[in-house]
């Protein structure tokens, strides 16, 4: 007969005491009925997340849920809300977390993230920890959250579990890979339990990222005047799919590559094309995989370094040795693959080697521009289409270009990626300030239905911006038709050229920044849609400045205000 004898978590004892107890029940029981197997005390394991898109969060969660299949006590935190006084209590921490912009940690992070780097952190011995970081290669400071949480955490004295493993965009597999070696460092016998449960018993069935949804296109045109900027409305169908969205998510989208560069690059190998595995396995023709599942866009360090590797390239060479990252980003900026296969030759011995170095091309996110509330069975983007020239060529965004020049008769693989870090207040009363220039319009369109659709009486703002007012203003009628019906409370346009001396979205929050205040002191939410690297860094100063001047704050309280408004979700970014 085997019995499990343990107390339960919550009996009244000490270590000793409950050590003691067990013994002395394992051994009665024994006496009278035979062996007695003594079950082995569940492993407190904590996982933190940080996550600007979703995306870590999502992780997090399914990480959560595999461990509380194992024999292990698992807790589950968002850093944004997490006491940095806690870590020391903490025996096993596993953090997964994204970086966004230029090296930020995700909004909601920035507090946490600030006291962890800073004098007063507190002392780790006796934490063992491993750390997941989300990232993009393409970006220069790639995975730099992460790999400042891991440095740090070892400085504080804690004990790496497992080493960090950095991913580069997709996460399937690097996430695979990392959390069962982590699993297995917790204790092999324990977590075999949680490790071979099908952890595909519990996913969603129907379309996905994994499975994209084939979308007609209803609507595509170009929402500017004349001239060579473009910002097309799309409008997909979504009739068929089961995907549902809530206002604030995003949706993916899989392009397809320009096949002018395709043949391009093939004709320029310098072998014969054969088939090569497709990034699931299945063997497809070089052609075929180039357009529509190996990146050729962008070039990122690793790519050139793995070049490098096959060229005789004197200039490859001495870029990668002296691994500057000036030098980087300058040679790196306006090329695609193609010119490294024109420009710098490489020996491959065959089509399958080729695609090895090639990374997979992955779907863009786009912010939905619609409620599904005011169009059911419908999803709408607004996209800013990309076209640049460098080096002696024409180029573009391959999503964009695609979507605006490529997509003629073809059905887009698509998916909804939840975003619940970009939500609106639950409760309608709760006044909303929205602040999206250029395509950072898309969400607050989709707001901006929803509040009409559901009656919420909270008041609304808008400040938006482009260049032109008489070429750029996106869904015009429609913010003036919002504007007019008092759905729209406030709104505040800049249009950067009109006038001699610029003028930008964050000019008129100081300009406006009594009111701004008012309606902060009243406790509405601030959103901020757009280019993360200029406009939303100026945006967030300003909302410092507001602070300061009409909130009699110094700056480090101004500080510690809007990271109040970060932890309590009421500063929230979509920015890219």
């Amino acid at each position: 007969m085997v019995l499990p004898i343990q107390l339960p978590d919550d009996a009244p004892f000490t270590p000793e005491q409950r050590a003691w107890l067990n013994d002395f029940l394992s051994k009665a029981l024994a006496q009278a009925g035979g062996p007695v197997a003594v079950a082995a005390p569940r492993v407190p394991v904590t996982v933190l997340f940080g996550s600007q898109t979703g995306t870590a969060e999502g992780l997090a969660k399914k990480l959560f849920k595999t461990l509380k299949k194992g024999n292990f006590e698992p807790q589950l935190h968002d850093l944004g809300q997490y006491e940095i006084s806690s870590l020391p209590a903490e025996k096993n921490l596993l953090i997964i977390t994204s970086t966004y912009g230029d090296g930020e940690p995700p909004d909601s992070v920035a507090g946490f993230h600030s006291l962890l780097m800073g004098a007063t952190a507190p002392k780790l011995e006796g934490v063992s920890y491993s750390v997941l970081a989300l990232g993009d290669s393409s970006y220069p400071d790639f995975c730099k959250c992460g790999v400042e949480f891991d440095s740090r955490l070892a400085e504080l004295g804690a004990i790496r579990l497992y080493d960090r493993v950095d991913v580069d965009v997709d996460p399937d597999e690097p996430y695979a890979r990392w959390s069962s070696a982590v699993l297995a460092k917790l204790g092999p016998a324990l977590a075999a339990a949680a490790i071979t449960v099908d952890e595909d018993a519990d996913e969603e069935q129907g379309f996905s990222k994994s499975r994209p949804f084939p979308s007609a296109i209803l609507d595509n045109h170009n929402l500017n005047g004349p001239g060579d900027k473009q910002t097309h409305h799309i409008a997909l169908s979504l009739d068929g799919s089961g995907l549902e969205y809530e206002v604030g998510d995003a949706l993916g989208v899989y392009p397809i590559n320009p096949a002018n560069v395709v043949d391009e690059i093939l004709a320029n190998l310098p072998f014969k094309p054969s088939d090569v595995p497709g990034p699931d396995g299945e063997d497809m023709p070089l052609r075929e995989a180039l357009l529509g599942y190996y990146d050729i866009g962008t070039l990122n360090k690793t790519l050139v370094q793995k070049w490098q590797a096959r060229s005789g390239s004197p200039f490859l060479r001495s870029l990668v040795a002296a691994d500057d990252k000036k030098a980087w980003d300058d040679f790196c900026w306006g090329r695609d693959l193609i010119d490294l296969v024109i420009d710098y030759p490489a020996d491959f011995g065959d089509a399958e080697e080729f695609v090895s170095v090639l990374k997979k091309l992955q779907p863009r996110l786009y912010s939905i521009a619609s409620s599904p509330r005011a169009h059911p069975g419908e999803v709408h983007l607004c996209v800013g289409i990309v076209r640049y020239h460098t080096y002696g060529r024409q180029r573009g965004g391959v999503c964009s270009t695609f979507l605006a020049d490529r997509s003629q008769g073809l059905q887009p693989g698509v998916y909804v990626h939840t975003n619940p870090a970009f939500r609106l207040p639950t409760d309608g009363n709760v006044p909303v300030i929205m602040v999206g220039p250029g395509t950072g319009i898309a969400p607050f369109r989709a707001f901006l239905e929803d509040r009409k659709a559901t009656a919420a009486k909270g008041g609304n703002w808008l400040f938006f911006g482009n260049p032109h007012q008489a070429t750029d203003y996106l869904y015009q009628n429609e913010i003036e038709a919002y504007h007019s019906d008092g759905i729209l409370t406030r709104l505040d346009l800049a249009w950067s050229r009109d006038q001699k001396e610029k003028l930008y979205v964050q000019h008129l929050m100081l300009q406006q920044g009594a009111e701004l205040w008012s309606w902060l002191q009243q406790g509405a939410a601030f959103y901020v849609c757009g280019d993360a690297s200029r406009m939303a860094k100026d945006v967030d100063k300003a909302l410092h400045q507001v602070a300061e001047t009409h909130g009699s704050m110094t700056a480090d309280e101004a500080v510690a205000y809007v990271n109040q408004l970060k932890k309590d979700k009421r500063y929230l970014r979509d920015v890219y």
